[in-house]
């Protein structure tokens, strides 16, 4: 990776305060448990996170926050759950680049990459490319 996610998480998450107004001291809240605690604390934390941020459809630096803090799920307990999540999470926030950080844009983009692989997608996509070019293309 070329940059650093857990720095990239704390720049997103500082420039979101604006994004969630009243809901702030709860996002502070829930980032200080899952940032210090691993196992079940840490997971619950990190739950309510996401939760919160689908009250907040267009808290573009919010939804990078949570990408972001996915990866750091996905190195702590690299499950299959977790790399579904951070690529579904990735794909939403791609789908349009009106309103978000170019850096944001550009680390996300890598990161979806990252969770394709984990999820062993690129493989496929290697063998499909495979199979469609020893395909016969009809004729004789």
């Amino acid at each position: 990776m070329r940059f650093d996610p857990s720095l990239a998480a704390q720049e997103a998450f500082r420039q979101a305060e604006a994004e969630l107004g009243s809901d702030w001291d709860t996002a502070v809240e829930l980032e200080g448990t899952f940032s210090s605690n691993a196992g079940a604390a840490g997971r619950e934390a990190y739950e309510g996170l996401l939760t919160l941020a689908q009250c907040y459809p267009n808290a573009h630096s919010f939804h990078a926050f949570c990408i972001y803090s996915t990866w750091q799920q996905v190195t702590e307990e690299t499950i299959a759950r977790h790399f579904e999540t951070g690529l579904k999470l990735s794909e939403s926030y791609l789908v349009s680049h009106e309103g978000k950080n170019p850096l944001d844009i550009e680390y996300i983009t890598e990161l979806y990459g990252s969770f394709r692989a984990g999820l062993g997608l690129e493989e496929q996509d290697e063998l499909q490319t495979e199979y469609k070019r020893d395909t016969p293309k009809g004729g004789d």
